[in-house]
């Protein structure tokens, strides 16, 4: 006869104690999850900028150098819905209705109806316009343009000329009036206008179908024929985590949801949090797994349509690399010819969008994984960031969230330095590390002159089949 060996005690009582372990594990993973750093280029800008990579230790400027000019690229602040996304919660309110009047005459049990869908109707329900600034969007601004003159004194104390502290943006409203915001903080207490003694500045902009620049994605048909005839390939790589959650919500509710309701519940959820701090109603359906699947299928679409999941997203973005090239070039200039203060550029101050972050990102090789940087010098193809539980540099909540903005502020040090001038690179207001230097923050000028150069070959006209006499569409812009 067979006789099945019981367990002694301590292989028990260690059983225990690791199955106790893993539940005050998985609940402490619970109880630290904040929705909030979830959403990926939904985010708002103060939930996550002072979210940094701990192991990477930033360079202490050496003494002696000083900065002599700033490249500023930063989104628009926190916007309202679109009109278009607005249509889908009133859709959305719509099928809720029917959830509900199903579950009544399923005598459904009350405890699983979530309370505050009885009553929900959209926040946006009625309203004619979208895709505007938000307050908070403006205060974002704002708050960064004190902070850029506050860390940077000796940038920011010349008599303001729209020469020397040129400020530029695209002519989406959300992104001038972003500029706007940011101006009134940089310039705050320097003027004669009010009490907070405001004064005028110029805001300036090309026009939407030739501006290369700034909105280079916009200009560039080869860029949206590839966008057109990828979003379906995106969308099916997403299709699996929405079944996923569809039929797990369907279960834990009893409602027949739809895919295309846990999508809309999804950025329901996002813009509860960023834009009117609810985070228990449509977030609270999702457990912390299921938000964390929802976010990389967002971050995953951020990657393949505007950042390393095809070169020419990046690519195109090479004007704006050559105006920073170009403003920086002439800084040193004036510099080496001891030009009069108030006679040269001191910072150039730039505001657009998601898709031009996004893509300056990756010209300046910024949240690769390992040996990713040789692989984009190569104009070799990157693999999908990694999925949750795994780790992953890149999110969309931190590579671009509203107000989002990278920084390459010139110095100029000593002559017995290394170099005489360096770069270095800040993501929001952060050090960050630059795979082709080294994984310093703080390079050479001319080293950071050849990391770039390779983008530099590409000619945008040849790239992106321009013909700027052809009527452009407005694609939807984050």
């Amino acid at each position: 006869m067979l006789l099945t060996r019981l367990p002694d005690k301590m292989t028990l009582a260690a059983a225990v104690l690791f199955f106790l372990l893993t539940l005050v594990s998985n609940s402490r993973a619970d109880r630290d999850f904040d929705v909030r750093h979830r959403l990926s280029t939904v985010t708002r800008y103060s939930a996550v900028k002072d979210i940094v990579d701990y192991s990477f230790q930033p360079t202490d400027i050496p003494v002696g150098c000083t900065p002599i000019h700033l490249n500023l690229v930063a989104r628009h602040g926190t916007r309202s819905p679109t009109k278009k996304r607005m249509r889908e919660l009133e859709k959305l309110a719509s099928h809720i209705k029917e959830l509900l009047k199903d579950a009544k005459e399923k005598n459904l049990s009350p405890q699983k109806v979530p309370a505050w869908l009885l009553k929900w109707e959209s926040p946006w329900k009625g309203k004619l316009r979208g895709g505007e600034l938000d307050t908070k969007g403006e205060e974002e601004l704002y708050q960064l343009g004190i902070r850029v003159r506050e860390r940077f004194p000796d940038l920011f104390n010349e008599e303001y000329h729209p020469d020397v502290y040129p400020i530029k943006t695209t002519q989406v409203p959300r992104a001038s009036a972003s500029a706007v915001a940011f101006g009134m903080g940089l310039f705050s207490g320097n003027g004669s206008l009010g009490l907070a003694r405001h004064r005028a500045f110029a805001v300036t902009s090309e026009s939407r179908a030739s501006d290369i620049t700034l909105r280079f994605f916009d200009c560039c048909q080869t860029y949206k024929d590839f966008r057109k005839s990828h979003e379906p390939a995106v969308d099916k790589l997403k299709e699996p985590i929405i079944a996923e959650i569809t039929c797990a919500l369907a279960k834990r509710y009893e409602f027949n949801f739809t895919r295309q309701d846990i999508s809309s519940l999804w950025f329901l959820c996002k813009q509860e949090t960023t834009l009117l701090d609810i985070t228990d109603q449509a977030c609270s359906l999702f457990s912390p797994t299921e938000v964390a699947l929802l976010e990389w299928t967002d971050d995953l679409e951020v990657f393949m349509l505007k950042g390393y999941g095809k070169s020419l997203n990046y690519r195109m973005g090479v004007p704006l690399l050559k105006d920073v090239i170009q403003s920086m070039d002439q800084a040193l200039k004036a510099k080496e010819d001891n030009q009069a203060p108030g006679s040269y550029e001191k910072a150039r101050l730039r505001f657009a969008h998601a898709e031009t972050v996004v893509p300056f990102s990756c010209l300046l090789g910024l949240f690769l994984e390992g040996s990713d940087f040789q692989r984009i010098q190569k104009e070799e193809p990157l693999d999908f960031p990694p999925k949750p539980p795994k780790n992953r540099s890149w999110r969309g909540s931190i590579v671009a969230p509203f107000a989002g903005n990278n920084m390459l502020v010139l110095y100029s040090c000593p002559a017995n330095s290394s170099s005489k001038y360096f770069v270095r690179a800040l993501h929001n207001e952060h050090p960050i590390a630059m795979p082709g230097c080294g994984g310093t923050d703080f390079c050479p000028f001319e080293v950071f002159k050849s990391i770039v150069s390779p983008h530099l070959k590409h000619d945008y006209n040849t790239l992106c089949q321009v013909n700027l006499d052809q009527p452009k569409q407005k694609p939807e812009t984050m």
